[in-house]
């Protein structure tokens, strides 16, 4: 198997060609991104203006696709349940690792696997402060000196938690690693929970929440678990019927769940719960489409 470096493509300062190179490749059309070294954890790039927004150190930006020092290098997401082949000491997701008999780094020959807790203890920390900062809560602003007994709670300043937690998750879900996903979703909903706690329901959070038990509804149907399955999408239809109707992603979201719901019933056997919720995902669809004569055909159907 041919060995695979997520940072292959990042040259070394003594690799680099010499400046008469450079020029004929400049003036030949070649990709100056090729020539000069790269930093792997993209700490080189330049700045888009003049101020600048907080970025994570190590690369987990919700909006960037880069892969960090505490990835797997097989689903490309944060490692879960991390095991290191044997004899070459590699790390990946455990789940990941199983389906291979040679390294995917390095092609040597795995002899076993090994937990390594240290690893996935520093990778369980990352996640647990990822986007965060600890700031005290105090009805006072002015006060300066904050009480030792006093709340102390972990606000999300760049509001890119939750997608960040919805990308590793949809990265390891793809790469069938199942658990591993439903470990960074299951984080994502006490999140929002706990939001939801402190602020009170709001459509934009109903929505965020009804959608990620939506997905943790899918990882359970995934592994087999319908039962819980069942459990996350109903609770995901909760949340979703409380908002307004006049959103056509809710709405079709929303009549997806109910669907899913009839499937896993009628696959128990129970063919009445599954008319049920096939009716109630029916009736949101032709009230959507009395109510907006506007939406796509598949309304109707």
């Amino acid at each position: 198997m041919k060995p695979v470096c997520p940072f292959v493509k990042a040259s070394r300062p003594e690799d680099a060609p010499p400046p008469s190179s450079r020029k004929h490749q400049k003036e030949a059309g070649a990709d100056p991104a090729s020539v000069s070294p790269k930093c792997p954890f993209g700490y080189d790039a330049p700045p888009d203006s003049g101020a600048i927004s907080p970025k994570c150190p190590l690369g987990y930006d919700s909006q960037t696709f880069k892969l960090g020092p505490l990835s797997c290098m097989i689903c490309q997401a944060l490692l879960f349940d991390c095991a290191k082949c044997v004899p070459c000491s590699h790390v990946f997701c455990k789940a990941c690792i199983l389906r291979f008999k040679d390294c995917p780094l390095c092609g040597a020959d795995i002899e076993g696997t090994e937990a390594d807790s240290n690893l996935q203890s520093i990778v369980d920390r990352f996640i647990e402060g990822h986007g965060r900062i600890k700031r005290s809560h105090v009805e006072n602003v002015d006060k300066e000196e904050v009480s030792a007994k006093e709340t102390v709670i972990y606000e999300d300043v760049s509001l890119e938690r939750g997608a960040f937690l919805v990308q590793q998750a949809m990265r390891a879900f793809r790469a069938q690693n199942v658990e591993s996903a439903k470990s960074r979703l299951s984080v994502c909903a006490e999140d929002i929970r706990d939001q939801i706690t402190r602020t009170g329901s709001t459509s934009e959070l109903c929505s965020q929440l009804g959608a990620v038990l939506g997905m943790l509804g899918d990882c359970c149907r995934a592994i087999g678990d319908a039962a819980s399955a069942v459990t996350y999408f109903e609770e995901s239809v909760g949340f979703l019927e409380k908002l307004p109707a006049d959103d056509m992603e809710i709405t079709h979201t929303l009549s997806v769940s109910l669907n899913k719901i009839g499937d896993l019933k009628y696959y128990d056997g129970d063919l009445q719960a599954a008319r049920s919720y096939y009716d109630r995902s029916l009736n949101v669809r032709q009230d959507a489409a009395k109510d907006s004569p506007d939406v796509p055909s598949c309304w109707n159907h």
